[in-house]
Order: structure tokens, then C-alpha cells, then sequence
């Protein structure tokens, strides 16, 4: 047809327009999917977010703080009164990009446990908690950037998917850090710096210790524990005061004790209980008494010096440690650091408050107020009832 301006295309080569304008518009779908993709990456990146794909893994992270200031380990939720460890350390997680956001608001969609629930004022050298994180690059680093100098993470180790740090965990070990003239008798002066520990008194000191070793009762080295409880039974693989060293003017003893769990203020007051043996205060019968169904008043020493310094995982490494995927968890190439730690926030800490608040000296000054001879079942009369084994129970988390 002369009259039109344009002339048909035959069928096949129509059909071969039509396959490449579709094939056209395609490849612009892709183009524009591939550059908002780039452009979700990118911000990202600039969020200090890593990127949504990068897999959560199972970690424990070895942590080394100064109690001093914080209202213990464990995460009030709700809460922003009382500053705790937590509080810290899941903000700096969430800074550092290790974990979204939503996570530190809920521990519990990150898997997070403690071996310990460290209590007010309690240090620790080495405590362990397991969390999924983002493995992003240089995260120690990252990490300990956004916390403050008395918080360390001192090392970091995948472990099984179901690992949990808590119940994983088959002992602990803490030290007691304390000025020696709180063994000095109680006709001597409540806070002589000059005072220096016998060879004599550090055998009785180590004699008393001993006798913690094994299962007991520790009702009487609790609160809200009945004395009927299973769980007030504890078992104590080693307890002994080691050799006494002067820092600034000032000496000082360091008592350790490794077991299986303990119950909120336990190693204090079985410290408590042998300084007032020692000074004269409580015959050694009270010890032995102590773990008997009657409810003793057992003293409660300062919670200064106490100090988590390694937790346990024999079993686990037995099955685990060897096989090829998962490193031991005994921490031996972080011993110098930690050691390192305790030498810089730790000790200096414990000697300097010392000094200042006295809270040694203080305390020893309640001890004759304390009446060791009376049981609250006697005082109260034969009527009084006994705690039933479900009274008041705390569960078997750390807490001292």
C-alpha cells in the first residue's frame, strides 16, 4: 500500500522486535533490583550494621571487671536505677554491631547466660558468658572500645550450638582479698596497719578453711534457704588462705575457694565465720554447728574483696575440646592478660577502698555484736516451725 508512510515488518522479524524489548525490560528490572540492593548494603554499612546475611554464631566471651560502682553482674530489665556489668556490656555488643538492637532490649533472643551472678561490689577476673553474635571483623577490638577501662573482654571461642555457660559450667573459683589484721585477736587494735600474720595463725586460719571441704549444709550461709532444701548442700573442692604480701604499708591475704556453685553471700560468710574463730570471738564447735538444721548467726564479711577468678568446663572439654571443631575453654593464652587486669583494677581497687571507707575495719566492729552461742529456733521457743524444703528457695544460680 502506497498511502502508508511506513511499510510492515514480515511476522518473524516482528517477533524478534517483541523478544528484545522484553528481554530489554528485563534486564532493566535487574539492573534496578542489583543498584537498590548496592544501595541497602551501603547504608547499611553506614549504619556500622553488618551486613543481614552475615549467620549468628555460638560464642563464649571471657570478661574480666571491677565491681566497684555497679550493682552487680546480671541485667536488671527495666530497670536503668542501678547500673550492672550487663548494662555495659550488651550496650557496647549492640554499638560495636555484634548484635541488633531489639537483642539488647531482650537477652533472651541472643541466648545470653553468666556462669555467675556476681553480687554488688563483686570483681571478677575471669567470668564466662555465652551469647549468638554477628562474628564481625577485629570484635574484641570493636567491643572493648565502647566499654569503659574497668570492663575487659579478655578473649572469645565458638562453642556447640547448645552450649550455655551456666549449666556448662562444672566449678568455680573465687578469691578473698583481705587486710590480715582482721585475723588479729579482738584485744588487739580493729585496724593496725602494722599488723603482720603469723606462720602460726595462717596454719589455724588454713586448718579452719579445710574443714569446709566436702558437702555440707549451708543453710546458715544464705538467706530465705531452709535447712531441709536439697540445694542448700553444696560441694567444696579446695578452700586454704595462701601467703600473706604487703602493699602499700598495708598486709593483705588472699583466701581461694573452688566448688561446684555456691548461694547468695556463701563465701562470704564462710569467711566470716573463720575470721571470728580466729579473733577469739566464736568457738570452733560453731563451724560444725553451722551446718547442723538450727539456725546460726553466721557474719557476713565485706563483699570488697571478693573476686570470680576462674570458672570450669572439665566435661565439656573432655567431650568437645579435642574433637577437631572446638577449642578447650581453659583460657591458658588469656592468663597473663587477666593476670595483667587484676594487677591494674582489681587489687588497687580493693587496697584503695580499703584505705578510704575502711569497710573491713567497720565490719569488725559489728563481730561482738553478734551472739554465737543462740539459735533462732532456741530464742523463739519449741513451737517454732521449721522451714519446710520448699521455703524461700533461691535455685542453684551463683550469686555470692
Amino acid at each position: 500500500m502506497a498511502g502508508n508512510g511506513e511499510a510492515l515488518a514480515p511476522a518473524g522479524a516482528r517477533q524478534e522486535q517483541g523478544t528484545k524489548a522484553c528481554s530489554g525490560w528485563r534486564g532493566a528490572a535487574r539492573t534496578w533490583e542489583e543498584t537498590a540492593q548496592q544501595a541497602k548494603k551501603l547504608k547499611s554499612s553506614e549504619d556500622g550494621e553488618p551486613p543481614r546475611k552475615l549467620p549468628k554464631r555460638k560464642i563464649v566471651l571471657l570478661v574480666a571487671y571491677s565491681g566497684k560502682g555497679y550493682h552487680g553482674m546480671q541485667r536488671n530489665a527495666g530497670s536503668s536505677q542501678f547500673k550492672t556489668i550487663e548494662d555495659d556490656l550488651v550496650s557496647a555488643l549492640v554499638r560495636s554491631g555484634c548484635i541488633p538492637e531489639n537483642h539488647g532490649e531482650d537477652m533472651r533472643k541472643m541466648s545470653f547466660q553468666r556462669c555467675a551472678r556476681t553480687d554488688k561490689g563483686v570483681s571478677a577476673a575471669g567470668q564466662v558468658v555465652s551469647l549468638k553474635v554477628w562474628l564481625v571483623d577485629d570484635i574484641l577490638d570493636k567491643i572493648n572500645s565502647h566499654l569503659p577501662s574497668q570492663i575487659r573482654i579478655l578473649g572469645l571461642k565458638r562453642v556447640t550450638g547448645g552450649f550455655n555457660s551456666k549449666n556448662k559450667c562444672d566449678a568455680r573459683t573465687y578469691f578473698y582479698m583481705l587486710p590480715t589484721f582482721a585475723f588479729a585477736h579482738k584485744d588487739h587494735d580493729v585496724q593496725d596497719e602494722t599488723y603482720r600474720l603469723s606462720a602460726d595463725t595462717l596454719r589455724h586460719v588454713n586448718r579452719l578453711l579445710a574443714c569446709y571441704k566436702g558437702t555440707h549444709n549451708f543453710h546458715n550461709f544464705t538467706s530465705q534457704k531452709g535447712p531441709r532444701e536439697p540445694s542448700a548442700r553444696r560441694y567444696i573442692l579446695d578452700m586454704f588462705c595462701e601467703e600473706p604480701f604487703v602493699r602499700e604499708g598495708m598486709e593483705f591475704a588472699v583466701i581461694k575457694v573452688k566448688g561446684q556453685s555456691f548461694m547468695t553471700h556463701q563465701i562470704r560468710k564462710m569467711v566470716g565465720l573463720v575470721v571470728a574463730i580466729v579473733k577469739g570471738y566464736a568457738p570452733e564447735s560453731e563451724l560444725e554447728r553451722s551446718w547442723g538444721e538450727a539456725k546460726v548467726d553466721v557474719p557476713k564479711a565485706p563483699g570488697l574483696g571478693l573476686v570470680l577468678e576462674r570458672v570450669h568446663f572439665e566435661k565439656y572439654n573432655q567431650r568437645f575440646g579435642r574433637d577437631g571443631l572446638h577449642e578447650p575453654l581453659d583460657w591458658a593464652r588469656e592468663e597473663a592478660e587477666a593476670a595483667a587486669f587484676k594487677e591494674q583494677h582489681i587489687y588497687p581497687t580493693i587496697i584503695s577502698t580499703e584505705r578510704h571507707e575502711r569497710s573491713m575495719a567497720q565490719w569488725l566492729s559489728t563481730l561482738p555484736v553478734h551472739n554465737f552461742s543462740a539459735t533462732t529456733l532456741a530464742a523463739a521457743g519449741p513451737d517454732t516451725k521449721v522451714p519446710s524444703p520448699l521455703e524461700g528457695s533461691e535455685g542453684d544460680g551463683d550469686s555470692d
